[in-house]
């Protein structure tokens, strides 16, 4: 086919701390995985949130209209439903519910049947304290790093 399709968050690592991990499948309309497959697509502002049934959904995920389509084209932040097995969702529904925990797509990827799935976790805000020292510890890995690479 064509190269693998990962678009990641890379914020949210550093925003949240990831306490659970799921795969989710998406719904998508023709010209949406169109242009999921050409690259043009973004979830870096992203979140997912429940609606009154209890519907899992990615809310702002910007993905680009399609180069090729006509009028039947989507629109590029519209909300998408996720697809997850009912004990997952009541799970999740549960956590986010009770300890306030947010729920962030971390990865959008397109899987060996040619699916659009997304990697969604289960993550806790970090303080500014925590921010600080993953920097400092990103640092000192990057040193650490450059020390082994001269001595090798």
């Amino acid at each position: 086919m064509q190269k693998t399709i990962n678009i990641q968050n890379k914020k949210a690592r550093f925003l949240y701390e990831i306490l659970d991990t799921y795969t989710a499948g998406i719904v998508l309309t023709g010209t949406e995985i169109k242009s999921i497959r050409s690259s043009k697509a973004s979830i870096a502002e992203s979140f997912c949130e429940f609606n009154e049934k209890g519907e899992l959904f990615v809310i702002n995920m910007n993905i680009e209209e399609y180069a090729f389509g006509n009028y039947y084209n989507h629109r590029p932040k519209a909300e998408r439903k996720l697809l997850l097995n009912k004990k997952e969702l009541k799970k999740l529904l549960k956590e986010v519910q009770t300890s306030g925990l947010t729920i962030v797509p971390l990865k959008l990827f397109i899987n060996d049947k040619g699916y659009a799935k997304v990697d969604i976790a289960l993550a806790k805000g970090k303080k500014l304290y925590d921010k600080r020292e993953t920097i400092k510890d990103r640092d000192n890995k990057r040193d650490l790093d450059r020390v082994k690479k001269i001595y090798k």
